[in-house]
């Protein structure tokens, strides 16, 4: 079951809120299956930095935007590359930033990563959106993963946990623009994929609030 926010304890890891198993059993299977009807209708793809340079992860989206990456940079567009419209965020992953963030505005976004057993993401901020006063969250479902939190200004010393699946994570306030990443994923960690790997969604607010995309 998904759980509100009150009832679910939480640990603060350099300001960051993480709610461990926030998602059961059950909640978990369901989400997978929303991630799949998104992937249907809007199919995973490779992305490419600007130099051209394949990321580890396959991402898609779902919402009023996608965040995408290629030669022309990182943006939010309202269509896949395909030019079909990004599908609805799905009820179930929508209760999820409801029940932990609030006080938020509506997400516009939900990126969906696949991480394969050998992908991993570099140390960035996420910083593309027009109000940092909006926090981001993220879901994990899948293989555990080794996520590192650094700081504000790039450099220092850094933090890392294990993200298991079904756990949450609420980056807002002054911990909504710290340097995050993902080293490693442990195969086999997780029976809830058909294949090792593991799927995280990231729900975030775009727009700055004077003006609300629409399709």
């Amino acid at each position: 079951m998904t759980e509100t926010s009150d009832s679910h304890p939480r640990r603060d890891v350099r300001g960051v809120q993480v709610f461990d198993g926030f998602l059961d059993a059950v909640a978990q299977a369901a989400m997978v299956a929303d991630v799949r009807a998104i992937a249907r209708a809007a199919p995973f793809v490779v992305p490419v930095t600007r130099r051209g340079q394949p990321l580890s992860v396959r991402m898609t989206s779902a919402g009023l935007l996608g965040w995408v990456t290629d030669r022309r940079g990182y943006r939010y567009e309202a269509r896949h590359p395909s030019g079909v419209p990004w599908p609805p965020i799905p009820d179930s992953v929508r209760a999820v930033w409801d029940a932990v963030v609030p006080g938020a505005r509506p997400p516009e976004s939900c990126l969906v990563n696949w991480y394969g057993p050998d992908a991993r993401m570099g140390m960035h901020q996420d910083r593309d959106e027009g109000d940092f006063n909006q926090p981001v969250v993220s879901i994990s479902l899948g293989d555990d993963a080794l996520f590192r939190i650094g700081n504000v200004e790039r450099g220092g010393k850094t933090e890392s946990l294990w993200l298991r699946s079904g756990d949450v994570l609420v980056l807002g306030g002054a911990a909504r623009l710290l340097h995050h990443g993902v080293d490693r994923v442990a195969p086999g960690t997780s029976t809830l994929l058909d294949a090792p790997g593991r799927i995280n969604l990231t729900l975030r607010v775009v727009s700055d609030g004077t003006s609300v995309p629409s399709r």
